[in-house]
């Protein structure tokens, strides 16, 4: 909304002085020209907001300038909620919200707190794009607008219409009675109920949503926490096969992308790395380890070891007869 914007951009020049229309438009992500124009609207409103000519020129505050604009909106209060929980608030679909919200946290400092609070900042890192391993995480993205209308299903208690593609099916529509939402390792899922039963959709497969008018069929009260355990003991309790795998670091997201879930991960010696996955069966187990060759090494179960030993056997036999 452009209230907010130009909110945003007061807090902008009260927090780091004299900026140009070039700054002002990557921070508020709109063009120089809106820029512009919105600084029309502060000054016909009695903001003291004036420009400077020159190199170092830009757009300033008359010193001394105050107004009250702390207030949160809905969408930053959730935006600082779940910042806590590590890129909850990218996840979800919240970060331009959070990026207003701290804005107007750090306006609501006393005087003498806000460079330390400034300073604070940079000496805190959360979540970089690599790690000490040079791995990009694997992130999921899901469109905002998609993002938004399944986000106010579940805050607002309403019905859910989503076109979803399962695994190896054609995409369909589905409606839903949403519970919430979890992120995990950076991919989202909507927890639902469906004609009565759990339903657990991964967002990134959700290709468009449309909240309802009627209002979901689900309890008041709902702790997320349990109900994730007890769909990912019920998930894993299925026919899956649990496998221990040792792999090349540069072939962790292809194993990834064929896995059916990740329990657990570490790195080993020779600078390789010890994962826990899950696949659906032994066949699909045996597909996915074959696809990596020499970079990975089944450690467990014997089971599959035995079923690569033996196709491997029967490659190289193949190919001995043909000496």
């Amino acid at each position: 909304m452009r209230a907010d914007r130009l909110v945003s951009l007061v807090l902008l020049l009260r927090q780091r002085g004299r900026l140009t229309a070039d700054v002002l438009a990557r921070e508020l992500e709109v063009s120089t020209r809106t820029v512009l124009r919105d600084i029309e609207a502060l000054s016909a409103a009695g903001v003291p907001v004036y420009a400077e000519r020159g190199r170092h020129g830009g757009f300033a505050l008359l010193p001394g300038f105050r107004t009250e604009l702390t207030g949160l909106n809905h969408d930053e209060a959730l935006a600082l909620l779940t910042a806590g929980s590590g890129r909850g608030e990218q996840a979800f679909g919240l970060g331009a919200a959070l990026t207003s919200a701290m804005r107007k946290v750090v306006d609501a400092l006393p005087e003498g707190h806000r460079a330390t609070a400034s300073d604070a900042v940079q000496r805190l890192l959360v979540e970089p794009e690599t790690d000490l391993l040079s791995r990009r995480p694997a992130v999921e993205e899901v469109p905002g607008a998609t993002m938004a209308e399944v986000r106010r299903a579940v805050l607002g208690g309403r019905r859910l219409r989503i076109h979803y593609a399962a695994t190896g099916e054609p995409a369909r529509w589905r409606t839903v009675d949403p519970i919430g939402l979890v992120t995990v390792r950076d991919r989202v899922y909507l927890l639902a109920t469906r004609a009565g039963q759990d339903r657990t959709y991964r967002l990134s497969r959700v290709l468009a949503a449309e909240e309802l008018p009627e209002p979901a069929q689900r309890p008041n009260l709902v702790d997320l926490d349990r109900a994730w355990r007890e769909r990912c003991a019920r998930f894993l309790s299925d026919d899956h096969i649990a496998v221990r795998v040792r792999v090349d670091p540069a072939r962790r997201e292809e194993l990834l992308a064929s896995a059916v879930a990740v329990r657990a991960e570490e790195p080993s010696a020779g600078g390789r790395l010890h994962l826990e996955v899950t696949f659906q069966d032994l066949r699909h187990a045996v597909w996915a380890m074959w696809q990596l060759g020499t970079a990975a090494e089944a450690l467990s179960p014997p089971a599959l070891r035995a079923a690569l030993h033996r196709r491997a056997a029967e490659l190289a036999a193949r190919y001995t007869e043909m000496r």
